[in-house]
């Protein structure tokens, strides 16, 4: 697959910068990880994924996914996505993961056979008082959040761990791990694992006023689709990169 086609695509259905699509193709993208459709010659649809594993099963995590504009409502997403799950089930992937961006978006995967699972909630919280804190590299990031993901919580390492830093801060504290970034004046928690009650201390320590957080929760995040007949779903899945 040219980079220079899915560059086009890229910005055409996200109107993203130049600079986010080159960190995500240093970090995270894989030529043999993308699914694509044509028409005319030129590039229609595609996507691209990251590797992810739980309970020792393959797994998906669909990103970018994304139908060239001009050739919207002809059924591309759903030729595309029928194509992906062939391709990824002949690979021995266990089931595909994705995070609509919308109500819109989630009805329609809905549609395609995904189903939510686990969930997030989001934590408003406001600085408390200082508490210890130190920063970490992706590796030991990595290597934390094993211990720190809920039970049936999907693993992401390698170039997804690698891409999530080049935008935020990995942290650890007492009994927490933490991916943050600045959002305006506030902080942004992408990603709070373990005593989410540290998050007014969180604050204290990185200098903001407010912030907000995503940890475990009940309302629908993430989506699967199952590639295998055996009704297994996984429980958790933190890190999107919307």
């Amino acid at each position: 697959m040219e980079t220079s086609a899915l560059r086009t695509l890229w910005t055409e259905c996200f109107g993203n910068e130049d600079d986010w699509i080159d960190i995500f193709l240093r970090t995270a993208f894989d030529p043999s990880r993308v699914c694509a459709l044509t028409r005319q010659g030129r590039l229609a649809a595609a996507l691209s994924w990251m590797d992810a594993a739980c309970e020792g099963r393959k797994l998906a995590y669909l990103y970018a996914i994304g139908t060239r504009p001009d050739v919207r409502g002809q059924g591309l997403c759903r030729e595309l996505m029928g194509l992906a799950h062939e391709q990824l089930a002949g690979q021995g992937y266990a089931g595909c993961i994705l995070v609509p961006a919308d109500a819109g978006l989630r009805r329609m995967y809905e549609k395609l056979g995904y189903v939510n699972f686990g969930g997030m909630r989001d934590i408003s919280a406001r600085a408390e008082q200082a508490i210890p804190l130190r920063q970490l590299t992706p590796e030991e990031y990595a290597s934390l959040r094993r211990a720190y993901l809920p039970k049936g919580g999907v693993v992401q390492e390698a170039g997804a761990i690698e891409y999530l830093a080049a935008g935020a801060k990995l942290y650890a504290g007492q009994d927490f791990l933490l991916a943050a970034s600045p959002e305006g004046e506030k902080l942004f928690g992408q990603e709070l694992l373990g005593d989410a009650a540290k998050a007014g201390g969180i604050l204290g320590t990185l200098g903001y006023e407010q912030g907000t957080f995503r940890a475990p929760g009940d309302r629908p995040f993430a989506m699967f689709h199952p590639l295998t007949g055996d009704g297994w779903t996984p429980g958790y899945f933190g890190l999107a990169f919307e």
